[in-house]
């Protein structure tokens, strides 16, 4: 691919400038994440960036899931430290670490124009760009075409049809040998991502989003309950015991391993998927997740990470610079090509070259771009313990520790005792 011999050669050149030795070069810090083909993607691009600038970059690693690197973000910024001039976030915590970053408006000259709006408007903070869209993401169905087709088995619409199709491959595959065949894995661990998972079945029932735009408590409903006991009912059914452990690497790694009928993971699998080792390769297929019944609505939670800059960087604007570039036209045009990590820019989703190698992202344009959102904006500062409370329910649910009845009620509980003062 040419794009990739570009930053090959990016790659190479600047490891020559490194050897070489430049007396003037500016020395920065960045943090990528490690899911699926982060690491290399964000490798790549630093190098491209590092070549074109003549200044050395330094990954610093952080860990995978979300939560664990929100709190190291919050320890080192709180402390004030150096250690990291631009982070990686997510398209949750622009309000919760906005007093330790940098207002980006007078480095971009105008780039974030041509990104979302919904995005650029999340990661703006008393009107202060806090950070700048990098890719977005938004919760998606992957399935096996060639096992639905095998068992002449629909795509399903609802959850309810989810689970009857999943049942029906399990059990054919299972007697034909198969014995690790699963019907459905996703994230199924006290985290983040399973705060994700539980939006999209509650929000797809007709339950709400917890707590809805104007701060009001919306947990505690029959739909909601619904929900979570639907998703109790896969537990050691259609999905194994240790779903319940799984983060999106674990769910993939069975899905793409051939162990599973249907995946709830996020659209940067689908390029693993296709790789060339992989033994799926061909035989998948990507739709919108299910409704709630058929008076339930798709959905998908709005996910995404955003670049942004220490308010403690000795270099703000080597490391804004920095920003800008990875958050370009070019970058994310590479990146959706070789990752499929979804663009922030809408011009890209009309991109030829884009569209030939992830054709879902024409197909599921709207889902991206009408992504359900988790109540940070509403809960400001809250969210990371709104989220905390809202995982913690949800698995001691699916775990049977509690009753969906039981842990809404003391989910409800508790978000009404953290907003007493209001959010």
């Amino acid at each position: 691919m040419k794009t990739s011999n570009l930053y090959k050669s990016a790659f190479l050149a600047g490891s020559v400038w490194l050897l070489a030795g430049a007396v003037h070069a500016t020395s920065i810090t960045i943090s990528c994440g490690a899911v699926g083909a982060e690491l290399q993607l964000c490798e790549e691009g630093v190098a491209a960036w590092r070549a074109k600038t003549g200044n050395h970059v330094e990954l610093v690693s952080t860990p995978n899931s979300s939560t664990e690197r929100l709190s190291l973000y919050q320890q080192l910024l709180s402390a004030g430290t150096q250690d990291i001039d631009v982070l990686q976030i997510d398209v949750v915590w622009p309000g919760m670490l906005a007093q330790h970053l940098l207002d980006l408006k007078p480095y971009t000259n105008g780039a974030e124009n041509d990104h979302f709006e919904s995005l650029v408007i999340n990661n703006t903070v008393d009107d202060k760009l806090v950070a700048m869209p990098w890719f977005t993401d938004a919760g998606v169905l992957y399935y096996r075409k060639d096992l639905l087709e095998k068992y002449q088995q629909p795509v399903p619409q609802t959850w309810e049809q989810l689970t009857d199709v999943a049942e029906h491959i399990q059990a054919e595959e299972r007697s034909a040998g198969n014995n690790q065949m699963w019907g459905y894995v996703w994230q199924g661990r006290a985290y983040e991502g399973l705060t994700c998972d539980a939006l999209e079945w509650i929000y797809s029932y007709n339950g709400g989003t917890i707590v809805d735009q104007d701060g009001n408590i919306t947990i505690n409903n029959p739909q909601a309950i619904a929900a979570l006991e639907m998703a109790k009912s896969w537990v050691n059914n259609i999905s194994p015991p240790g779903v319940l452990n799984y983060a999106e690497e674990e769910a993939r790694g069975v899905f793409q391993s051939g162990n599973a009928v249907f995946m709830r993971n996020w659209p940067y699998a689908w390029t693993l998927a296709q790789s060339e080792d992989s033994p799926i390769r061909g035989q998948v297929g990507v739709v919108a997740l299910p409704k709630g019944g058929e008076d339930g609505r798709n959905a998908g939670t709005l996910g995404g990470w955003q670049l942004a800059v220490s308010r403690y960087s000795k270099n703000p604007e080597v490391a804004a610079d920095l920003v800008n570039f990875l958050t370009s036209y070019e970058e994310q045009k590479r990146r959706a090509i070789q990752g499929s990590y979804n663009p922030t820019i809408a011009a890209l989703y009309e991109d030829e070259e884009v569209l030939a190698e992830v054709p879902f992202f024409g197909e599921l344009y709207e889902t991206f771009l009408n992504g359900v959102p988790r109540p940070s904006s509403s809960t400001g500062n809250n969210y990371g313990r709104v989220s905390n409370a809202t995982f913690n329910a949800v698995h001691s649910v699916l775990s049977g520790g509690q009753s969906a009845e039981e842990a809404v009620e003391d989910l409800e509980s508790q978000l009404k005792r953290m907003s007493r003062r209001g959010w």
